[in-house]
């Protein structure tokens, strides 16, 4: 029997709750989120819904204004009924997925799950997103079905945001309900699902908690400043800019130390669980209520000085006393700037000699001793750890991928030279020849199974295209800045290497060159998409920086030139062109995907167009784009004006869409062409599958000659609109010359009336436009201090 999820409750409305009701509501659930009812309620108020609902709607209310935001768009919330356990508790028994959010107490959930007994229907799935309780002990007193569809979905913290889904099933569990959400939890929810076994913490947690303690071990050792820590723990070696101790501050001190605690006593077989002690600062945090970010201090708090300046201030772990935060000064972490490369990064950074070196290399030994016996206890293979750690702590390298870059034979050396215990099945592992926990081969991704004793395929390898898997093959085509794959099928894959995939004249030329061997060979087409944190921030700013500060404006028009019909070249090829995105999708990559026949969009595409925050527009064709789909969505009888404002507002504004659907209502993305990818990992498969479908009776398209342009009529209005954003402040004086720039080539210039002219018509005086801004210089000391200071400059 297939099984679809159409409705679902969440009972507990608070951080988590809310959090998982908001992402259901993201992928068009209909939610329903109860709590309790206020313990402390008037009389006068015991029949009043509102007041027997406050905690739910405050929760749901708070929720909304985070940030993050845990919607995608805000209108979602409409798919959230809320209610409360008392009165509400039957509107379960129209759900199909019932979740656990309550507090962390056996007790309270064994009370929930009472009721829910009384109201679901059968068949109907039961889970629990505890984070620690053992799954098995909440079946006590179930019915054999509920005990048959219940098991552990443990979401992690904000819920939209981070990927891991851990699935953690009891020996009651029906092995098709285990398999159901696997699955569903990759394509419908977009996480990366990963099967637990019901031990404390389960797999991240259990690992996570783990290096935490183990950094705060070594900090106190090596008599390191947090701040270093935190730089040393942090992207240096493929970790997020949080590092240990700002990642505390986020967890929350006492959720750390209670997870610490209960590793302590429930892991009696751990070898490193028992040693782990509460250091003295984290008891001095704990009793002043200094939890973190939710009490508004921890290891940082943030003050101002006494002229409204903001100040961080960081605690002293000798003195237990805050002090100003100071930039650590490592000879490893200054070398470490200076390698691009993550992985060689890693081996510089486990090489060092000061201080730095020692923390990152016995970290990295006790880590990989630590994992080497956690194989089979809480997982039976090694992926799903690596797997955990990267979706769960957005770690980027897991732990056996980190011990294959130092080398294994060389891991087991020095890990037992340093006094930590390797487990057998991993010096046997090396006995046998073997060198590295993974490998690569034809496309595919492999690992060690222990138990096999061989390599087998990591599950999903297949469904996946990641581009990290063809490095062992010959390239079609590679450049400096780009390199050319075949990802099989007849499609190719053109991925960005450039720093922070920024377009320059090697992504250009390496797109053009990409295109023409489609065209001329027997491809059928191509996908422009990457694997990395970020599609493309845009364009190159260094070498527009060069050009304009030199006046150098025929080199500069050559550039936007080749920009402009390289964008041109993704729309009319005589083969079908599809992008592939995740992340930052700013400036020429917006303008990039704008002109492909297609964009696979990961939800968490982060997309617009942010010329005007460097005294620009938009001059890869994306005005000239906006001008175009504004006269396509003209009809007769249309007033036309106010459409036009809301694209020049867009424009004119730097409007970014913080997730790929909210993309849609900027008009960076249209919904007969875009689609929506809930699961990163997934854009550029089903990017290929997109180009598959296109290439079938592909036919290229004619270069259009018909845009309708409103002309001085357009201007006046859109100049209006200016004016009203300089009036309220929205906009500098620059801003607002930067904003007629923007209306001039969307109403095609200084025409007497609204007419059609063709697309090159608009991009030249896009160029033209944009070349001009370049000779101004409040332009050139915005695209100056962006450079410096990666922040936009409103002068």
């Amino acid at each position: 029997m297939s099984r679809r999820i159409k409705k679902v409750a969440v009972l507990g409305s608070g951080v988590m709750g809310s959090g998982i009701a908001c992402h259901m509501a993201n992928i068009g659930l209909e939610v329903v989120m109860l709590d309790i009812v206020p313990r402390d309620l008037p009389a006068e108020k015991a029949n009043d819904p509102a007041a027997r609902n406050q905690i739910v709607n405050g929760a749901l209310a708070k929720a909304l204004k985070s940030k993050p935001a845990p919607l995608y768009t805000k209108d979602l919330a409409k798919y959230i009924t809320t209610g409360n356990f008392e009165d509400d508790l039957h509107l379960i028994a129209g759900c199909d997925w019932v979740i656990e959010v309550v507090i962390e107490r056996l007790d309270i959930k064994k009370q929930v799950f009472d009721q829910v007994e009384k109201h679901r229907k059968p068949g109907s799935l039961i889970t629990s997103n505890t984070s620690g309780i053992p799954i098995h002990l909440m079946l006590e007193g179930r019915s054999e079905d509920f005990r048959k569809h219940f098991c552990g979905t443990h979401f992690f913290n904000p819920a939209r945001y981070m990927r891991l889904l851990e699935i953690i099933p009891t020996p009651e569990t029906d092995p098709a309900v285990i398999d159901f959400f696997m699955s569903y939890g990759d394509i419908y929810l977009g996480k990366r699902t990963v099967r637990c076994k019901d031990t404390p913490a389960f797999i991240a947690n259990r690992v996570g908690v783990y290096a935490m303690a183990k950094i705060y071990q070594l900090t106190t050792e090596l008599g390191l400043s947090i701040e270093a820590v935190d730089k040393l723990t942090g992207p240096v070696i493929g970790r997020p800019k949080t590092g240990t101790f700002r990642l505390g501050d986020l967890v929350g001190h006492d959720t750390a130390v209670n997870v610490i605690k209960g590793l302590k006593q429930n892991c009696p077989d751990d070898e490193q669980a028992s040693t782990f002690e509460i250091p003295k600062y984290l008891d001095f945090l704990l009793e002043n209520n200094f939890l973190g970010n939710k009490t508004g201090q921890g290891f940082y708090k943030k003050s101002k000085d006494e002229n409204g300046k903001r100040q961080i201030f960081a605690l002293d772990l000798d003195t237990l006393e805050y002090r100003p935060s100071e930039k650590p000064e490592l000879p490893s972490l200054k070398a470490a700037k200076q390698i691009d490369d993550t992985a060689k990064r890693v081996q510089a950074m486990f090489k060092a000699e000061d201080k730095g070196g020692e923390l990152i290399r016995r970290s990295l030994l006790g880590l990989f001793a630590y994992v080497s016996n956690r194989v089979p206890e809480i997982s039976d293979n090694i992926y799903s750890i690596d797997d955990a750690m990267k979706a769960g702590y957005a770690w980027n390298i897991g732990p056996f991928e980190y011990w294959d870059m130092i080398g294994l034979e060389k891991g087991i050396e020095m890990a037992e030279a340093q006094g930590e215990h390797i487990a057998q099945w991993v010096k046997d592992m090396a006995a046998a020849g073997h060198t590295a926990f993974y490998k690569r081969e034809g496309g595919l991704k492999k690992y060690y199974d222990q138990a096999a004793q061989d390599y087998q395929v990591v599950p999903g390898t297949k469904e996946f295209i990641i581009l990290d898997n063809y490095r062992d093959r010959a390239p079609v085509m590679k450049n400096n800045e780009v390199i050319l794959h075949d990802i099989g099928d007849g499609v190719l894959c053109l991925e960005f290497i450039s720093p922070h995939n920024s377009i320059g004249e090697g992504v250009l030329r390496g797109m053009n060159e990409a295109i023409q061997i489609a065209e001329e060979g027997e491809w059928k087409g191509l996908v422009i998409g990457n694997n990395a944190q970020n599609f493309s921030v845009g364009a190159n700013l260094m070498m527009i920086a060069m050009l304009a500060y030199q006046q150098e404006f025929d080199e500069l028009n050559m550039a936007v030139n080749l920009f402009q019909q390289t964008t041109m070249r993704c729309r009319y090829s005589s083969i079908p062109v599809v992008a592939a995105t995740q992340g930052y999708v700013f400036g020429g990559g917006c303008e990039t995907i704008m002109h492909c026949d297609a964009a696979l969009c990961a939800a968490e595409s982060y997309i617009g167009l942010v010329e005007v925050g460097v005294g620009l527009i938009p001059g890869g064709g994306g005005t000239k784009e906006f001008a175009v789909r504004a006269s396509d969505s003209f009809f007769e009888g249309d007033v036309q004006i106010p459409t036009l404002i809301e694209q020049f507002k867009t424009i004119a504004l730097a409007n970014v869409a913080t997730s790929a659907p909210q993309a849609f209502d900027y008009g960076y993305l249209l919904p007969q062409k875009d689609e929506v990818v809930l699961n990163t990992e997934r854009n550029i498969a089903q990017a290929k599958a997109k180009v598959l479908e296109l290439a079938k009776g592909y036919t290229q398209p004619v270069q259009r000659q018909d845009v309708t342009v409103l002309g001085r009529t357009g201007l006046a209005a859109l100049y209006a609109a200016a004016n009203e954003l300089r009036l309220g402040h929205y906009a500098s004086a620059h801003d607002i010359k930067i904003a007629h720039k923007v209306a001039w080539v969307l109403c095609g210039g200084d025409l007497t009336g609204q007419q059609q002219v063709s697309e090159q018509y608009l991009l030249d005086i896009e160029r033209e436009a944009f070349l001009s801004l370049c000779g101004e210089q409040k332009t050139l000391e915005r695209i100056q201090h962006m450079l410096q200071t990666n922040k936009p400059l409103r002068n």
